[in-house]
């Protein structure tokens, strides 16, 4: 493309949010999901779980790239880590976010001490553009 060119639309492959072209879509990955959030005990996040009701968007950031084992935390929207996401979702989606990946999440359930932590709070995950065949909704 030279300098005069418009810019080009976004393709199916490669779907735009707010401007931006978002990184393909990791296939066989569901766009979303439910999960529950893992870590909840830790330092002041019993604290911070105990600000979080039914609906609550919450934020979703991934660890830094040299993370041998990314995670991808759930944060309250004003900057508090209330936990992560199980690795399993980690390794496929830390990388995806780190390339400019949109996911969004907000709270299904919250539970009390009497469940056990790494089932005290449950999300669902959704996952912004365009997904391939074959990727499972669910």
């Amino acid at each position: 493309m030279t300098p005069h060119e418009p810019d080009k639309p976004a393709s199916p492959s490669h779907p735009e949010v707010s401007g931006r072209r978002l990184p393909p879509f990791p296939e066989d990955r569901p766009a979303r999901f439910r999960s529950t959030v893992h870590g909840t005990v830790f330092a002041e996040r019993a604290l911070a779980l105990s600000h979080l009701g039914t609906g609550d968007e919450v934020v979703l950031i991934p660890d830094p790239p040299v993370e041998e084992e990314p995670r991808v935390w759930v944060h309250l929207p004003t900057g508090e880590p209330v936990g992560y996401l199980p690795i399993e979702i980690g390794d496929w989606l830390a990388p995806w976010l780190l390339q400019g990946g949109v996911a969004r999440a907000r709270v299904l359930r919250v539970s009390g001490a009497d469940t056990p932590s790494w089932r005290r709070l449950l999300v669902e995950v959704a996952c912004e553009g365009e997904v391939p065949n074959g990727s499972g909704q669910g």
